[in-house]
């Protein structure tokens, strides 16, 4: 059977449907889930979605993190079941503290949408395993606040642990410290990245299919666990 990975629809998700296409091109069982229910329906893995969970009031994710799904996400992400957090949902895991920093507004004042060239700088998460360190790819970015920012001392730690999952190439298009697109935790099954892989794994519509490892990647991780 195929692996089950889970995308959550919040009030206000713009890009649940893409997510869950992009797992079912991976290969895996995609499943919808809901914001309301704390079911996550014996999934594998969750993805959390971009978009404008709750219509962004209070903060970007602040109103998400405190959903009844999230509950389970949160139990289940700290007993090891892989996590991807796109754009708004790397927003609700900032605000869940599955990851430390946040996300602000863009240091240009506004909405940028671009594809975005980025370089891989760990493979060494349940999301990444598919590519090589130091690849370079180009993935669709699209954001207000996308400002990734936190203490020296943690962006120090990120540097030092191998934990900046992918950095931004050709200039900094939103202010992020260090040109950081994404990051991981520790164990390297939560990950949170700015720009939109499910955006770019049909060439019909996107600039390659550079997004299509970070979901095939799940399914070698949770292939490697059987």
């Amino acid at each position: 059977m195929a692996p089950k990975v889970g995308v959550v629809t919040f009030p206000g998700s713009l890009d649940d449907h893409d997510a869950l296409r992009a797992v079912r091109l991976a290969g895996a069982e995609p499943v919808p889930l809901w914001h309301a229910s704390d079911d996550l329906q014996g999934v594998d893995a969750v993805i959390l979605p971009g978009g404008f969970s709750y219509g962004d009031y209070l903060r970007c994710g602040a109103i998400s993190r405190f959903s009844p799904v999230m509950g389970s996400v949160i139990t289940a992400a700290d007993a090891g079941m892989p996590v991807l957090g796109i754009c708004n949902g790397f927003q609700i895991l900032c605000e869940a503290h599955l990851l430390p920093g946040a996300l602000i507004r863009n240091d240009v004042r506004t909405f940028v949408c671009v594809d975005q060239r980025l370089r891989v700088e760990s493979t060494a998460t349940a999301w990444t395993g598919d590519y090589t360190a130091g690849q370079e790819i180009t993935i669709v970015l699209k954001n207000g606040e996308g400002g990734f920012v936190a203490d020296e001392d943690t962006l120090d730690r990120l540097e030092g642990e191998g934990r900046v999952v992918a950095r931004y190439l050709g200039g900094n298009p939103n202010g992020s410290f260090r040109d950081i697109a994404g990051i991981a935790n520790e164990r390297g099954n939560v990950v949170g990245l700015m720009p939109h892989p499910e955006h770019n794994v049909d060439p019909l519509t996107g600039p390659g299919t550079d997004g299509t490892p970070f979901f095939s990647s799940v399914l070698s991780f949770l292939s490697a666990r059987v």
